[in-house]
């Protein structure tokens, strides 16, 4: 101490440090370093370019959609440029990651739409995505928030500007098997009246209108539906028992189907139901696979609308989750498509609810010959995809995919035959006893 007040200089020197390690000892030192490398991430993240961890294209004759999924919400603007035609988005403060760097290599060459996508830097903070068009189109983007097992997603849907009239498609479609049906009809009434000319009795033409099914194949696309432990996607399998329901029922004389989806691309609840609608369907059949959060649960059901609320809390919560898929699958709250409108529904339309019940008893009743059943009779709930109010409608739940033995019957194709066709076997007995609703005066016969 005496030493250090004999050099003036160096003794302030050393109370300086003394009172400096008092007042800041060393882990102070190290607190404030943390303090500031927290601070200086945070300020980074904020404007840190948003990553993009998935894309995905669902191409289909309806549309094609594209999906960008991230962790935060994408700020974007769109616009819809002429000579050539073209789609642009501009995506705000988002990196060129090699996962969007793929994006142009999914666009198929038998895409109805896209003809190529291009992705650059546009200018510092903006990523541009053109897309080359073949036709004319109506593009929609919307963002929706985290839903299941999904993130934000940022989303363009690109419908036709001029979309072709499913009931003509489907017309020409069958115009072959219509032309053979009238042939062999004309023939019988040609013989009635060789038979009657000697009573005079005039036998008017038979005019032949088939009989024609909506098939839905539940889910779809971003919308997988139930998953099982083994990955198996409900999506997938409907489509499968759906489309050999298609081919058996195109195979009867007087009957023919059409499939709300035949891909595997989402179709919102509403433009199932406008697309059954515009085909003048005479009924309405939507197909499913159960699941439980109970693995032993299984067996097959059948489920119609309810006028007064679900026959049980097992049907109420079915019909929660499946009216759920708008969700999951992505709806645009604010436009719900350029050429879907709006059904107004009859809630209360007492008489096609009662033939929907005819309906799914015959339905059941044949698939309780193939499959346990869940419930010995027909249930009812709030399913907003059976909500048409002069088509009958059943859904049915074919087997429970969360059970490892029943999910073992979905993936086999001979179970998906099997239940195709006890389910054909059930539309063909309910119309034996129930004329079709008419849309039109034409006169339905059964061909032998």
């Amino acid at each position: 101490m005496f030493e250090r007040l004999a050099n003036p200089k160096a003794f302030l020197t050393t109370v300086s440090l003394d009172y400096q390690k008092i007042l800041f000892p060393s882990s102070f030192y190290t607190f404030i370093l943390i303090v500031a490398s927290q601070f200086s991430l945070l300020v980074g993240a904020a404007f840190a370019d948003t990553i993009v961890s998935s894309t995905r294209i669902w191409p289909a004759s309806e549309y094609t959609r594209l999906t960008l999924e991230s962790a935060t919400s994408i700020n974007y603007s769109l616009s819809l440029l002429k000579n050539p035609d073209r789609v642009v988005l501009d995506l705000e403060n988002v990196a060129l990651t090699p996962e969007i760097e793929r994006l142009p290599r999914r666009i198929g060459v038998d895409n109805l739409y896209i003809r190529a996508l291009r992705i650059g830097q546009f200018k510092p903070g903006v990523l541009r995505l053109v897309l080359d068009l073949k036709t004319k189109v109506v593009p929609q983007a919307f963002v929706l928030k985290p839903v299941a097992n999904y993130g934000y997603r940022l989303v363009l849907d690109i419908y036709p500007a001029f979309p072709s009239d499913p009931l003509m498609a489907f017309l020409n479609e069958n115009a072959i098997k219509s032309a053979q049906v009238n042939a062999h009809a004309n023939i019988k009434s040609d013989l009635k009246e060789r038979e009657n000319v000697a009573s005079n009795r005039k036998v008017n033409p038979v005019t032949i209108r088939l009989i024609t099914v909506a098939i839905d194949p539940g889910h779809g696309g971003e919308d997988p539906g139930a998953i099982s432990l083994r990955g198996t996607h409900e999506k997938n399998i409907t489509l499968a028992i759906a489309r050999k329901l298609k081919a058996k029922i195109d195979a009867e004389p007087n009957m023919r189907a059409a499939l709300t989806r035949d891909g595997d691309y989402f179709m919102s609840l509403q433009m199932r139901l406008a697309k059954a609608r515009k085909l003048n369907a005479d009924l309405f059949i939507s197909i499913h696979a159960d699941a439980s959060f109970k693995p032993y649960a299984r067996g097959s059901s059948v489920y119609t609308l309810s006028e007064r609320g679900a026959t049980s809390a097992a049907a109420r919560w079915l019909a929660n989750m499946e009216n759920n898929s708008d969700l999951i699958g992505g709806v645009n709250l604010k436009n719900k498509g350029p050429y879907v409108k709006k059904i107004i529904l009859d809630l209360s339309h007492a008489g096609t609810i009662k033939y929907s019940l005819k309906l799914a008893r015959e339905v059941l009743s044949e698939i309780g010959e193939i499959n346990q059943l869940h419930k010995s009779d027909v249930e009812q709930a709030g399913f907003a995809v059976l909500k048409s109010p002069d088509i009958p409608s059943i859904l049915v739940e074919t087997a429970f995919i969360s059970n490892p033995d029943e999910e073992k019957k979905l993936i086999d194709s001979a179970y998906q035959d099997k239940m195709a066709k006890a389910m054909l076997v059930g539309i063909k007995r309910y119309f034996a006893k129930n004329p079709p609703l008419s849309h039109s005066k034409s006169k339905i016969v059964w061909l032998e």
